[in-house]
């Protein structure tokens, strides 16, 4: 599954609300002729992207080109079970990714669009926010 393999600091902190609702960046096909982009926001860890690329390539029996344009490189962190209240931060759990409305999160070409709607479909369903598939 996907994490980075070496990080500037190892624990952030939460951060705060943004005013900005929208994504500004990774809103067009870049590489593909069809792609999912995300309706809603929320977070998206390794094994939802990694469940997502597995149903699509499953699908499209390895045929065409499958781009991922997020990656995971968000601690969380997290305190073991029954442990209380003070004595520091928790220790890295899992690496998500944040997905605001607008990102376009997975593309694919190379195969005809009833397929390519299919698969990226498929995909859609292992993801948490809602989605959208989009064309050139």
């Amino acid at each position: 599954m996907l994490a980075p393999k070496k990080v500037k600091h190892r624990k952030w902190n939460k951060g705060r609300r943004r005013n900005r609702q929208v994504e500004l960046r990774g809103t067009t096909l870049l590489h593909g002729n069809f792609g999912v982009k995300a309706q809603t926001s929320a977070r998206i860890n390794s094994r939802q992207i990694e469940a997502a690329r597995r149903a699509m390539t499953n699908y499209l029996n390895r045929e065409g080109r499958v781009w991922i344009r997020i990656f995971p490189d968000r601690p969380i962190t997290k305190k073991p079970p029954e442990v209380g209240m003070g004595k520091g931060k928790g220790s890295v759990d899992h690496y998500v990714f944040p997905v605001r409305p607008g990102r376009i999160m997975f593309e694919v070409s190379g195969v005809n669009e009833e397929a390519a709607r299919e698969a990226l479909r498929r995909a859609s369903h292992k993801l948490p926010v809602k989605t959208r598939i989009v064309s050139k």
